[in-house]
């Protein structure tokens, strides 16, 4: 674990140094609060911080106050090293955002308990961090697929939408109905109707550009989000995606099955309704559909 030193007394500075390296963490040493705060803006600044309070340039209290006005999820956790003992000095560094506060010279054993105490809360900070990413993931991903699920594409429709409004583009969506997918269910089974599910994701995943969105829109079917003009739309990204699903065999643990997908296609604007597009879109499918499968069938230009 690194570990940022900011002292400006050499002698301290290099005794500290040494002290952590021979408890296995990593120092990284500043000589004052200009160096200490210019350290802690990079990237890959270290979380835990040993602050001396008086140091030339810039105070260890201003250096805690300015870290405490950074909006971060994963704040550092800043030691205190003083030789001020009386309560009011500690309650202003408390105040001012330092976790904890050792006073000089200090105990070694102490140092370390505290330094340890940090680590902890670090660790503890970075599993909770990781907890919320998971549980968002989870509230806006598709548990199958791992797409984006139906509320969550959605609402980057909603957002696609908005974009393209600011800046007078396109865009266009397509909904993906797989072809006699309850055929496979009812055959194989629904284990491997799964399997098929997401080797189709993960086809319509690798021909999409990094830009467009897919989301399961509700059992086998799926919606796309296209970005760009209408001419994009011509030149036949969603023909080809046809092309890719039904050029594709897809292994299962019941043997290799191909499959077919139609598309109903609707363009749209920035002033285009949300309901009337994906309307539009639904009735494009039914087209495909009517027409044999297999296909993309356009809806009338909104």
């Amino acid at each position: 674990m690194r570990i940022l030193i900011a002292e400006d007394d050499f002698t301290s500075r290099n005794i500290l140094t040494a002290i952590l390296k021979k408890w296995g963490y990593d120092p990284l040493t500043t000589v004052d609060g200009n160096a200490a705060w210019d350290a802690l803006q990079q990237p890959d600044a270290p979380k835990l911080v040993l602050l001396d309070w008086n140091m030339p340039g810039m105070e260890g209290l201003e250096v805690c106050r300015r870290l405490r006005e950074i909006d971060s999820p994963s704040p550092s956790y800043v030691i205190l090293l003083t030789g001020r003992g009386e309560k009011g000095d500690i309650v202003q560094g408390l105040e001012a955002g330092a976790n904890d506060y050792i006073s000089k010279p200090y105990d070694k054993e102490e140092l370390q308990a505290r330094i340890g105490v940090g680590k902890r809360m670090l660790e503890l900070q970075c599993s909770l961090l990781e907890a919320r990413d998971a549980l968002a993931h989870q509230a806006t991903h598709d548990p199958l697929t791992g797409i984006l699920n139906r509320r969550a594409i959605l609402d980057r429709l909603n957002k696609e939408l908005l974009r393209v409004s600011r800046e007078d583009g396109r865009l266009s969506v397509g909904i993906c109905d797989l072809d006699h997918f309850k055929k496979v269910n009812d055959t194989y089974g629904h284990q491997v109707g799964d399997e098929v599910l997401v080797a189709f994701t993960q086809c319509i995943q690798a021909h999409l550009r990094e830009y467009d969105s897919v989301g399961r829109y509700g059992g086998e079917e799926f919606l796309i989000i296209v970005a760009g003009s209408e001419g994009q739309i011509q030149e036949g990204i969603y023909e080809r995606l046809v092309t890719e699903v039904a050029d594709t065999e897809i292994k299962t643990k019941a043997g290799p099955i191909s499959i077919t997908v139609s598309i109903g296609v609707a363009p749209g604007t920035g002033q285009s309704a949300i309901d009337a597009l994906l309307a539009a879109a639904d009735a494009a499918l039914y087209q495909a559909k009517a027409e044999g499968r297999n296909r993309v069938a356009y809806a009338i230009q909104q």
